[in-house]
């Protein structure tokens, strides 16, 4: 009975979470492509939806240091509500759009980002144990990314044949969005409480406290190491969710690449179902040969990648407007590769998100807390500096920035894997020769 019912809490999380970032993983991923529009219509609009997601990761490296405090006062439940409710003023923000409102919304939406997904991390380790998590990550994980499906459908029937988004177009997609991340917040207060039946203890200690047990895992070696993989991901977050999705509409050799813009969130949701279900489904399996062939396999897929964005789109193709020729011989940027691209930079994304929510939940089953806030802030701070510079960069820098932190993020965190592999045989083998003392006498 307690088994069904942490999984029932863990597919409750996943469809609240599916319901808000279907909203909010939506909106980013097309919301360059907005405020372009919207500065055709209106020059006095000057935002930047690269700064406002800069801003937004930037605060949320900052706050989440503080987020476990906010658990040990509200517990994680209470904790994500409270995050969710600004992702929703974030959405509604874009039906009235004006400059300072965009940068003040991109900096509330930042302080819940902080608390939602500390939350969400503390709370799937509650009510997970050694032998589900992986398998619950993979489900949280898969249905969380159903929200690139859906929201983008809605944007690719919205966006189709329009080079410039109306008002009127922009107005019932907010809407729309608005009412679904609302949808999101009120499933999150139907979660289950996560009790001593979890099989997990993480006892949070003071608000005070808190900060420091995250202050002090910071800086051990292990998680150290880990920062590596976490930046990378942060890194890939920034380029999937707003820069290549830009790279894509920007480039004007396509036939349609404003209807590009949603095929693309498509593509790259597909990828990550897809892995997410199959590490779920299969979690058990996959474990025994370990985490790291997971993320080894997604290091060489989004090295392919890579390389084939590198081929496919123009370099100045982030930074606006663009005739730009591709690197094969015509010139000519090709449609399903860089809808392949979308799909793989989605699955190799999973492969490494996935295993880090798995081993953040195994190694630091009692002080998941502070663990996935350290992972948060790394992952976003590292965001924050990806939004940032992508005003300034061409594509081929992206790439290259990326392709050495893939390397250096994959190496990181086989090391951290295999130092908890070694330890669990340690354990599993003191365990065992207890056992026969005790038989013995």
């Amino acid at each position: 009975m307690a088994l069904e019912r942490r999984t029932l809490g863990v597919v409750v999380l996943g469809f609240a979470f599916m319901l808000i970032f279907t909203s909010f993983q939506t909106q980013g991923n097309m919301q360059q492509v907005v405020i372009d529009s919207i500065q055709k219509e209106d020059p006095s609009f000057t935002g930047s939806g690269y700064v406002s997601l800069a801003i937004i990761y930037t605060v949320v490296a900052i706050t989440n240091w503080f987020a476990p405090s906010f658990i040990a006062i509200l517990g994680p439940k209470l904790t994500m509500v409270a995050g969710a409710i600004p992702y929703t003023l974030f959405i509604a923000s874009f039906l009235w759009p004006h400059t300072w409102l965009l940068y003040l919304v991109s900096v509330v939406v930042g302080l819940g980002a902080a608390l939602i997904w500390t939350g969400q991390g503390n709370y799937l380790t509650l009510m997970s144990d050694d032998a589900t998590i992986t398998r619950n990550s993979g489900i949280f994980w898969s249905m969380l990314q159903c929200s690139m499906v859906f929201g983008n459908i809605f944007v690719f029937v919205k966006f189709r044949g329009q080079e410039v988004i109306s008002a009127d177009t922009r107005f019932v997609v907010f809407i729309s969005l608005t009412a679904v991340s609302v949808a999101g917040t009120l499933v999150l207060l139907l979660l289950p409480k996560p009790g001593s039946q979890s099989g997990r203890s993480d006892a949070t200690s003071s608000p005070a406290k808190e900060l420091m047990k995250s202050f002090k895992l910071f800086v051990t070696k292990d998680m150290l190491l880990l920062s590596v993989t976490f930046f990378y991901t942060g890194l890939e977050l920034s380029f999937f969710s707003g820069v290549y999705s830009a790279c894509l509409s920007f480039t004007q050799r396509f036939p349609d690449p404003k209807m590009l813009v949603g095929l693309s969130g498509i593509s790259i949701g597909v990828g990550e179902i897809l892995a997410g279900a199959t590490f779920g489904i299969f979690g058990s399996k996959t474990i025994k040969f370990g985490r790291d062939p997971i993320v080894l396999l997604g290091f060489l897929i989004h090295m392919v990648c890579f390389y084939l964005i590198f081929l496919n789109l123009p370099k100045d193709s982030p930074l606006g407007d663009t005739y730009g020729p591709s690197k094969f011989s015509d010139g000519q940027p090709i449609v399903w590769i860089a809808l392949l691209c979308s799909f793989l930079l989605g699955f190799g994304d999973a492969c490494f998100n996935t295993q880090v929510y798995s081993l953040l939940g195994s190694v630091y089953s009692d002080n998941s807390g502070p663990a996935f806030a350290v992972f948060k802030f790394v992952q976003s701070f590292s965001a924050a500096c990806g939004f940032f510079y992508s005003t300034y960069i061409s594509l081929h820098w992206h790439l290259a920035i990326l392709v050495i932190l893939c390397a250096a993020g994959t190496l990181a965190f086989c090391v951290v894997e295999w130092k908890a592999y070694r330890r669990a045989v340690v354990k599993a083998a003191a365990s065992s020769g207890s056992k026969n003392d005790k038989k013995a006498t």
